[in-house]
This record gives structure tokens, sequence and C-alpha cells, in this order.
């Protein structure tokens, strides 16, 4: 029996160091190296991030009835060429929309707008979908733009609150000096007066809120793409890639539009 166990021992063994020299062993694979990202297809045409695109607003905005949400309605005045080929023709229409809207106060604080621009229909019809933020603002525009945030601010009117408490001071002085006169104190007319007309301009300045951050129609943009746009050989192929603007945008902002002197008061309060 001991004679048996040991001959079944031994087979056992010699089996398995035979199948140990006879099995292959098996390597692993080195790690495969990493690819880089493939073309969205085979001869894709690429507009890179970061490039800009002149643009012409065609409607107005203005803080005083803008919401988030609102559309803005856009077309390209300048055509945008990658290596040697037009890609973004003049008369590519481009919409977005207000993403934040703060009126001016009433003692202080600016108008603020904040946009987006999300779609572009180009002249043959090829539609993209993409994100981009304003890069630049018309210089014409008497608004404020802040590159960092991407704010645009409305301008402020401290000269304008001084002009006005000025103005309500010197009526005040002129009536109080008449009515001085006629009671035969004109110094005390004087000083009461002026008193009066200044309370009176400040009180005009609290109650009155500052100018609107406005964007009028017209108003140029450059506009700078946050991520790659790609087109095939068909979507960039146009008949007059050159061609006109199709949409009369107005003649753009006004630079004195908030220098009209519409918050100063006519004639004294009384």
């Amino acid at each position: 029996m001991k004679l048996f166990s040991a001959a079944i021992i031994l087979v056992v063994a010699t089996s398995a160091v035979s199948f140990a020299q006879i099995a292959p062993v098996k390597s692993e694979d080195p790690a495969p190296a990493l690819k880089s990202r493939e073309p969205v297809e085979k001869n894709t045409l690429t507009v890179p991030r970061g490039t800009r695109v002149p643009l012409a607003l065609i409607n107005s905005i203005s803080t005083r009835n803008a919401a988030p949400g609102d559309r803005i309605y856009l077309e390209s005045v300048y055509p945008v060429a990658i290596d040697g080929r037009i890609l973004i023709p003049t008369g590519t229409y481009v919409s977005g929309s207000v993403t934040r809207a703060k009126r001016p106060g009433r003692v202080k604080g600016k108008g603020e707008l904040f946009l987006r621009f999300e779609q572009m229909i180009l002249p043959n019809g090829t539609i993209r979908d993409f994100t981009g933020r304003v890069g630049q603002l018309d210089g014409r525009s008497p608004e404020d733009f802040d590159r960092e945030e991407g704010k645009i601010k409305s301008e402020g009117n401290k000269g304008e609150d001084a002009t006005t408490v000025a103005q309500t001071t010197a009526a005040g002085a002129s009536i109080g000096v008449l009515a001085g006169a006629a009671s035969g104190k004109p110094g005390m007319g004087l000083g009461l007066g002026s008193a009066v007309g200044a309370a009176a301009g400040l009180a005009g300045v609290f109650l009155t809120r500052g100018p609107d951050a406005t964007l009028e129609r017209g108003t140029h943009f450059d506009m700078v793409l946050d991520r790659d746009l790609y087109f095939t050989e068909a979507e960039a192929t146009f008949e007059n890639a050159v061609g006109g603007r199709r949409v009369d945008v107005g003649n753009g902002p006004d630079p004195n539009r908030n220098k009209t002197g519409s918050r100063r008061l006519g004639r004294f309060p009384f």
C-alpha cells in the first residue's frame, strides 16, 4: 500500500514538472501608448479656440428692461480666415443670451450686463452650437468693459449729479435774494435760498437712478470662441465668402448718449 501511494505521488510530481517545462510563460503586454485625440472627420477644417470674430448687434439691449435669458442677435462684419481659407464669412448670423442684468442704483452702483454667445448660422445654412464671450466692446460706446470678468458696465454720472445740485443751488439763491430784498434782508434770503436749492438738488439725485447700461443697435463686439469649431469641406464652401452684410444694423452707439442733460431740472422745484 505504501509502495502504491509513493508511486502515485511520483507520477503526479513528474507530470507537474513536465507541464511547467512545456507551457510557455506568457509575458505581459506593454502598456499601450496614449493616442492623441483623433480629428472629428478626415480633412476637418478647424477654427481654434480663442479666435476673434467681429460682430455687430442687430437688436438693442438695456439693463432698464433686460432679464437673464433674453436673446441677442448679431451679424459678423469681417470674415475670419484660417490657413488662407475663409471659414466664417461676413454675414454669418450669431445668437446668444443675457446671462445677468443689473440696474444702476439710486445712490451708487452702475448698471451691469453679462452676455454669452451660443449659436452661429453660416451664409450657406450650416448651423453650429458653440460657446463664446465678449472680448472687446465698441470704442464709441460710453459703457465700460471689464475684460477679466466679461462685464459691461454703465457710465458713471457723478459729474451730472454735481451739475444738478449746482443748478438747483443757484436757482434757490436767486429766488432767496429776490425774496430777501423784498423783505429788506437780501443776505438772509441768499443763504436760505441756497440751502433749500441744494437740498432739492440732492433729493433729485437720490430719487433718480444712474444711467442704464445700454448696447444700441449697431454696437460692435469682438466675440472670442471658448472652444474649437469644426467644419467639413462641404460646410465651409460658400458662393461668395467675402459678400457684404445683409442686415442694416444702424449707426451704432452714441458716445454722448448720457450727456444730454436729461436729469437736469429745468425749473426750480417749488
